[in-house]
């Protein structure tokens, strides 16, 4: 299972980069593979203030439809247009080209509930 150690992760597995006060979100390889073949991806929370934890938007497999949650509070600021033609790259590149939001991380937000990878495999088994 590939887990890149300079991700963090959440129990919902979501992954987030940091990088200054902008995350970019996306679904783990584990996530991805548990839910099979990826049809579509919604997102209608952008340019919208929310808490960590909160459902940002859903994504839709051959099989099941499964919430999105935001790994920290922030600002959605950004949706991967590319996955309106080609959802299915959450499922090739998962941790690339296969990102889902952009956000504006809210200030003084509390990165201390994310995992790391290693956190994150003993989740997962």
């Amino acid at each position: 299972m590939n887990t890149p150690s300079e991700l963090k992760y959440t129990k919902d597995h979501e992954w987030i980069k940091i990088e200054g006060n902008v995350a970019t979100v996306g679904i783990t390889d584990f996530a991805q593979s548990e839910l099979g073949d990826i049809v579509y991806i919604d997102v209608d929370t952008l340019d919208e203030e929310l808490s960590a934890n909160e459902v940002f938007g859903s994504v839709e497999a051959v099989k099941t439809v499964s919430d999105l949650f935001l790994p920290v509070s922030g600002k959605v600021i950004e949706v991967n247009e590319a996955l309106e033609d080609e959802p299915e790259l959450v499922n090739s590149d998962p941790y690339g080209k296969g990102w889902i939001i952009k956000l504006e991380v809210a200030e003084g937000t509390d990165l201390s509930q994310l995992l790391s990878a290693e956190q994150y495999l003993e989740v997962i088994g």
